[in-house]
């Protein structure tokens, strides 16, 4: 079954030039016009992809996609804007976004990246409905996590983190991988981004986060998840 995608944008013209150059490549597209309608149909609907302008009418993409995230809904997004600065790049990364295109852009761009998210969406082992591991149980339908019964609140990304860890279980993962592949942009090697996220998942989930039984460091190469 193809891929079915969200495309949240307020220019008649250029929403029609999109759904139909993704329809021609096969995709199920479906339009919002504005942020009220693109959240209330992002939340409540089953999408494959979510691509968000950022300037809407009603509510903003950056506030869609935190909206969306705060909610547990971790379609991914892909942001377009006409807004050229870095520090608008990172705030939408920052809110969970996974890509970030700029306008104007060449439609091969976009389609290129619809494609390279979809198969990153999609690749790796087949994560479970639910999988346990210790105490911690993890619901990924229902996006819940419990340790010994009682609910732990994740963020958005530590919740992406943990379920490609588990996608990947028993396999070493690279720092720039899971830079890549959770947060879906290009970082510097030297980051602590992974490290920080890590540490936070450890010290929600590890009976011990100082001695981690799941969530194992591969000293000079990456992380590992075994359970």
């Amino acid at each position: 079954m193809s891929h079915r995608i969200l495309l949240v944008e307020d220019d008649a013209g250029l929403r029609l030039v999109v759904a139909h150059r993704l329809a021609s490549e096969g995709y199920r597209v479906e339009t919002a016009p504005d942020g009220e309608e693109g959240l209330r149909r992002a939340t409540g609907e089953r999408f494959d992809l979510v691509v968000l302008d950022v300037m809407l009418p009603g509510r903003s993409g950056f506030d869609v996609c935190r909206t969306m995230r705060l909610g547990g809904v971790e379609t991914s997004v892909i942001m377009l804007t006409a807004l050229g600065e870095v520090s608008d790049r990172v705030s939408g990364l920052k809110l969970g976004a996974d890509d970030y295109l700029t306008k104007p852009f060449e439609m091969a761009e976009l389609l290129a990246r619809v494609e390279a998210r979809l198969r990153r969406d999609g690749g790796g082992k087949e994560t479970p409905p639910s999988f346990r591991f210790g105490s911690v149980e993890v619901d990924f339908r229902r996006t819940e996590v419990r340790r010994d019964g009682r609910r732990v609140e994740l963020s958005a990304k530590e919740f992406r983190l943990l379920r490609y860890l588990v996608s990947r279980r028993d396999e070493t993962l690279s720092r720039n991988e899971l830079l890549d592949e959770v947060w879906g942009y290009d970082a510097n090697p030297a980051t602590r981004t992974v490290d920080v996220h890590v540490a936070w998942l450890r010290r929600k989930l590890e009976e011990d986060p100082h001695r981690p039984q799941h969530i194992l460091t591969v000293h000079g190469l990456g992380y590992r998840f075994t359970g």
